[in-house]
């Protein structure tokens, strides 16, 4: 019995060393060099690869897109972003990484991570017009994960988020 908790307890060990590596060997591979998208853009593509991310829309439809963060993360600030008529989706995929997607407090906001990992809503009980559209959040967190604000939580209210 013993002999097989060692070998078991080795296995894990290699295991994750072999995950943890091959994650960082992904991570550069997998960083993209995406044009940095205009604070206009009514899609984002973001990536964070052992980098910050920091980006405000100021999207007159916003649809959504894709925000990688690998071993990274930062905000994602929608505040002065108004969301298209038919909604948007926005696809998060966190690898030791996340961040913080920061809405106004009347948006309808719907959730679907799966992994080990998640994204929480942390913004105030309002009532929120179930007619208006709605920002779907999916995606995968694999030890990271995203929140949900309405408010940057370091306080940088007036201050205009730069572009990645």
């Amino acid at each position: 019995m013993p002999g097989s908790l060692g070998r078991l307890l080795a296995a894990l060990v290699i295991g994750w060393f072999v995950f943890l590596f091959a994650a960082m060997g992904l991570a550069f591979l997998k960083k993209r060099d995406a044009p940095v998208p205009e604070p206009e853009a009514d899609e984002v593509d973001l990536v964070a690869a052992f980098a910050p991310l920091d980006f405000r829309s100021t999207s007159g439809a916003f649809r959504g897109g894709r925000v990688d963060t690998w071993f990274g993360g930062g905000v994602l600030d929608l505040r002065d972003a108004t969301l298209d008529p038919m909604g948007a989706t926005i696809e998060v995929n966190a690898l030791f990484g996340g961040g913080n997607l920061v809405v106004p407090a009347e948006w309808n906001v719907e959730t679907r991570i799966i992994g080990l990992g998640g994204i929480g809503d942390s913004r105030p009980d309002v009532t929120r017009d179930p007619e208006a559209p709605t920002l779907r959040v999916e995606g995968i967190a694999l030890f990271g994960g995203w929140g949900i604000t309405s408010q940057p939580e370091d306080g940088r209210d007036d201050e205009v988020l730069a572009p990645v």
